[in-house]
């Protein structure tokens, strides 16, 4: 078995993976990357109609602050002061790092980056590169990376985190033949995306299974498990049907196992313009939400897993008829938001995909470019898991419960319940750069190798390789049925013994499903435990961690906003002599 030493090892080829591997290099470290596959995660495939990135206001006329971008991640509930403050304060310097990578945001002749208003935002912080704004994202960071001279080790699946008492020392892996090989370290950063794997309507591509277990089963605490957000979202491809797809105001539609075929709304409004608003709402309000799930835009949610999960028909947006069979709608009819926006747009005229057209018209060719003429063909849409705004609980420095052991991006629990649009993208850059910056001046000790290698062979199995292809299927199933954004108790408990007993008898292989499956298990038991226990404060967060072989919940209370004395002179002194900077 092949063991490499390195200073840091960041697990995962996205953004915020990218992001830390380039801090340490410029740092001084001796890094190097592993992957599944530098072309697999959520970063690279996925996207919306206009993929939004959250920062500090740098453009306009209203005035912004550090402390007041801080209190708005701050008060969406369930999130910690002192990573909100983080966020907020290395926003801009995280922003212009991608845009002298390349990343081309829009700016106005001026050079001012104009931005709008997002959800749950009041200053219009948001901007965006289009639809594919994470993928710029993590082709201008890995050309960064390559520049640097980073090792990228693909085709390296991270199957255990090695440890030596309470502290990582490496990780073992897998490559495509499912040989073994080791990293012995001193720190290492997770950046492996959320639990994608757990789902099965899912938005997460399917390449993207996340390794969320590879923490949990190693003892590191997560956080807020339960809040996730879930959305419309097509089939296949796998791709958010938010903003305009929904401000268009295209036809819905199901069809039966016998191919009848339903415009189901009008089953279940009595005014077709008050449907037609809530549907140019879901642009606005595209994540799921309980509090609008009976008189708000959810109800089409809610809708569609009816029609889904309850009927078993399959959904679709018809791009190329109005909805009702209207030869033309009467914008007017519309609430004042929905009309007073596609009147500005100039887009009160015309069937769905013309209206398209007019407003988004790269939200066309992306479908295209993935296989799908919207401009001809019905687009499967369902009720899907997009985002967990829970992971992996870390403090002020993105270091988790195990020392040495940091996890950034999405399998970071940072994020609240309720988070404005597009700051998961900066809180992967700046926590990837708080790893980074704790680590520069902190690393911990790299074992001597005939030490790593007593402690790797413990983690070594040869057992016979069984197809588990077909299980992770059928618990993903489960896991969307009933633990999804509709959620049933009963159904729910009795998913988390069978899960139990599954991962009691489970037999460890040395195959990369294998592993995979075993994350997929030990990450649906946590999620299952956190959603029996939820019980929503926003200035409570819920803990979910292994405790003699089984998941308990506990509540903690946030961690406020600092009020930190910052007189100038006084701060500069502790930065210069490094005093309570880490």
């Amino acid at each position: 078995m092949k063991i490499y030493t390195y200073d840091c090892i960041v697990i995962g080829t996205g953004a915020a993976g990218y992001n830390a591997a380039c801090r340490l290099k410029e740092f001084g470290k001796n890094v190097a990357m592993i992957s599944e596959n530098i072309n697999f995660g959520t970063s690279r495939n996925t996207g919306s109609d206009k993929q939004t990135y959250y920062k500090l206001s740098l453009g306009g006329k209203d005035s912004d602050s550090v402390f007041k971008m801080a209190s708005d991640l701050f008060k969406g509930g369930c999130a910690d002061g002192d990573n909100a403050l983080c966020e907020a304060a290395l926003s801009v310097r995280c922003f212009m790092n991608l845009c002298e990578a390349g990343v081309e945001f829009p700016v106005n002749r001026y050079g001012e980056y104009i931005g709008y208003k997002t959800d749950h935002d009041p200053y219009e912080r948001a901007t965006s590169a289009g639809p594919l704004t994470s993928k710029f994202m993590t082709e201008a960071l890995e050309r960064k990376a390559k520049n640097l001279g980073i090792e990228i080790f693909d085709n390296c699946y991270a199957a255990e985190l090695i440890k030596k008492d309470n502290r990582v020392c490496g990780v073992l892996c897998l490559d495509e033949n499912d040989e073994y090989s080791a990293f012995c370290c001193g720190d290492i950063i997770m950046a492996t995306g959320g639990p994608a794997g757990i789902y099965g309507d899912s938005v997460y591509p399917e390449c993207h299974t996340g390794s969320t277990g590879l923490a949990l089963k190693a003892g590191a605490k997560a956080q807020n498990l339960a809040m996730w957000q879930y959305g419309l979202a097509s089939v296949n491809p796998r791709w958010n049907v938010s903003g305009t797809y929904m401000q268009v105001l295209p036809r819905f539609v199901s069809v039966d196992e016998s191919g009848k075929e339903y415009e189901f709304l009008s089953d279940y409004f009595d005014d077709k313009y008050e449907a037609l608003s809530l549907v140019f709402l879901k642009g606005y309000q595209w994540p799921f939400d309980e509090e609008k799930a009976e008189h708000g835009s959810s109800q089409i949610d809610m809708i569609v897993y009816n029609e889904c999960v309850k009927k078993h028909r399959k959904v679709y947006l018809d791009f190329t008829k109005n909805p009702f069979s209207l030869d033309e709608i009467d914008f007017e009819k519309l609430s004042t938001d929905a009309y007073t926006y596609l009147e500005k747009a100039d887009a009160t005229f015309g069937t769905p995909i013309e209206r398209l057209e007019k407003m988004n018209s790269p939200a066309i060719e992306l479908y295209k470019n993935k296989g799908v003429d919207i401009t001809k063909e019905y687009l499967e849409i369902a009720l899907c898991a997009q985002h967990n705004n829970g992971g992996i609980a870390v403090d002020k420095w993105w270091q988790t419960s195990i020392k040495n052991l940091f996890a950034v991006g999405e399998s970071a629990g940072t994020h609240g319940i309720k988070r404005p649009g597009g700051s998961a993208l900066n809180s992967g850059q700046v926590g990837s750069l708080r790893a980074a910056q704790y680590i520069s001046q902190n690393g911990g000790e790299i074992l001597s190798e005939n030490e790593f290698e007593k402690l790797v062979s413990d983690y070594i199995t040869q057992n016979k390789k069984i197809d588990v292809s077909e299980k992770i299927k059928k618990a993903q199933r489960k896991m969307s049925d009933c633990a999804g954004a509709v959620r049933d108790k009963k159904a729910i408990e009795k998913l988390l013994l069978d899960t139990k007993k599954e991962l009691e008898n489970f037999e460890k292989n040395s195959s990369r499903n294998s592993y995979r499956y075993y994350d997929i298990l030990i990450t649906q038991a946590a999620v299952l435990t956190a959603i029996l226990g939820e019980k929503y404060q926003p200035d409570l967060i819920q803990e979910t961690y292994l405790k003699d072989g089984n998941f308990i919940n506990k509540t903690r209370a946030v961690r406020p906003l600092p009020d930190d004395e910052n007189f100038f002179e006084n701060v500069w002194r502790a930065y210069r002599e490094n005093k309570n900077i880490f």
